[in-house]
């Protein structure tokens, strides 16, 4: 996965970017129906800034925002 070079990125952008998601319309889907937690809290916005260090939990797996 990529490096994230910026003060933080979007939920969006980082499913996208971390190969969970295709395309944008895809992770917003994955967002509204699907369990995405955040620092292990459920997740449903989009928008959603994410910071170094930040976990993702989907569909069994962890990513850290790096």
């Amino acid at each position: 996965m990529e490096k994230i070079t910026t003060e933080y990125i979007t939920l969006q952008q980082f499913l996208k970017l971390a190969g969970v998601a295709q395309t944008g319309g895809e992770a917003k889907i994955i967002i509204q129906n699907d369990a995405i937690f955040v620092n292990g809290k459920r997740e449903d916005r989009r928008g959603r800034k994410l910071y170094p260090g930040d976990k993702v939990r989907y569909n069994g797996k962890t990513y850290v925002v790096g």
